[in-house]
């Protein structure tokens, strides 16, 4: 991202009216804001607890996502300070997952244990090496994490898991939240280089995939056996689709810009 200062001063701004929504609307709290008293014990249901298993193991990459994306970010104020409340957030999005599992007797602590080993012993690292395209990625990324947030509430209150329902309604607000502010980033950056962004969109889009696509065991098997996943339908008529008619763009522009030709 460029750092001239009417950019800083952009990028600022833009951080902090995320911040103060966050703030002044969004925050929950794991011991307040989820009905935990309604919790039904769950322990014979092994394909929920794949399912929220494998949420909670990608959300407890944290560490890592945090390390590689301050790297880049560190030089520009508004882009640090959303990489830390972005990972705070992230981070209670493990917490509370986590706290599903154990409360409803679907994992135990040595599961867990299991579970944490496995997660740290592999990193994950940056799948692209600059700051513009790390953010058309987390554009993308916090999409695919909310439309699948956002299928697993409405399965949760079909069978009257309010818990379930409450804790994904939260996250995926704040997943649905981080996508905006990625694609308040991207604007910036076309206001500067238009051809330039919109080929790393590109880019981006051709070698998506999710965090832990490859890190976690048998994750594509877990995600199809489990319900866990979305299809690729869904992800671009509901994901990309609109994230590019938001960024005032289309697919023609760009795989022509990708080309290194005009639509």
């Amino acid at each position: 991202m460029a750092n001239s200062p009417a950019i800083r001063e952009k990028v600022y701004r833009a951080y902090m009216e995320f911040f103060e929504v966050a703030e002044r609307k969004r925050r929950w709290s794991v011991f307040d804001d989820v009905p935990w008293d309604a919790l039904e014990s769950a322990q014979n249901d092994e394909r929920k607890a794949v399912r929220i298993e494998t949420f909670c193991a990608e959300e407890m990459y944290v560490p890592d996502y945090s390390s590689g994306g301050l790297t880049l970010t560190r030089s520009l104020f508004g882009t640090a300070w959303f990489q830390m409340c972005w990972s705070y957030e992230e981070a209670k999005h493990a917490l509370v997952l986590r706290e599903y599992l154990t409360r409803s007797g679907l994992r135990s602590a040595a599961d867990l244990d299991l579970m944490e080993a496995r997660v740290f012993a592999t990193p994950w690292t940056l799948p692209f090496e600059t700051y513009r395209q790390m953010a058309c990625y987390g554009a993308l990324q916090e999409m695919a994490t909310y439309l699948a947030y956002r299928a697993q509430k409405q399965q949760a209150a079909a069978v009257g898991d309010r818990v379930l329902e409450t804790i994904f309604a939260l996250i995926g607000r704040d997943e649905a939240a981080h996508a905006g502010f990625y694609r308040t980033l991207i604007e910036l950056e076309m206001a500067e280089d238009r051809a330039g962004t919109i080929a790393d969109f590109g880019l981006v889009m051709a070698r998506f995939k999710m965090p832990g696509d490859g890190l976690i065991p048998d994750y594509q098997a877990r995600l199809h056996s489990s319900g866990a996943g979305i299809s690729t339908r869904m992800f671009l008529e509901h994901g990309v689709l609109p994230t590019l008619k938001t960024l005032g763009t289309s697919r023609a522009e760009v795989r022509a810009l990708q080309q290194g030709s005009r639509p």
